[in-house]
């Protein structure tokens, strides 16, 4: 479990790395509705991570104790990009649509790109 606990912080880390780049992005260059996006999109997509792991944690735990098990947040993960495509079409003038969606996506990138880097490390 501890390999786990070291994934977790890891992959939390890279999404606030990204989240920091975006704001940077956002604040000095002439794109600030694509970096707006990719900051609501990569924000959301950091709670939808956050569910994720907490959810994975709780159905191991079931799994071990021979308790209930529950389903792994999925229906959260879809109403929190419902979320995120609601906000970005209501304030258009903000947020760029593809730069949201790309932005919802980053927490499944974070998540190969963890596994390619610290595969053979663990």
């Amino acid at each position: 479990m501890n390999q786990y606990k070291k994934m977790i912080t890891r992959q939390r880390k890279w999404m606030f790395y990204l989240l920091a780049l975006f704001v940077l992005g956002w604040g000095f260059t002439p794109y600030p509705r694509i970096f707006l996006g990719l900051l609501l999109g990569t924000a959301l997509s950091l709670y939808s991570l956050w569910v994720m792991q907490r959810k994975i944690d709780r159905f191991g735990q079931a799994v071990q104790e021979g308790g209930r098990i529950t389903g792994i947040g999925t229906f959260t993960r879809l109403a929190t990009a419902a979320l995120a495509v609601i906000i970005a079409m209501r304030f258009e003038e903000h947020f760029h649509l593809m730069a949201v969606i790309l932005g919802l996506m980053t927490t499944y990138v974070v998540i190969m790109i963890d596994f390619a880097l610290f595969r053979k490390q663990d």
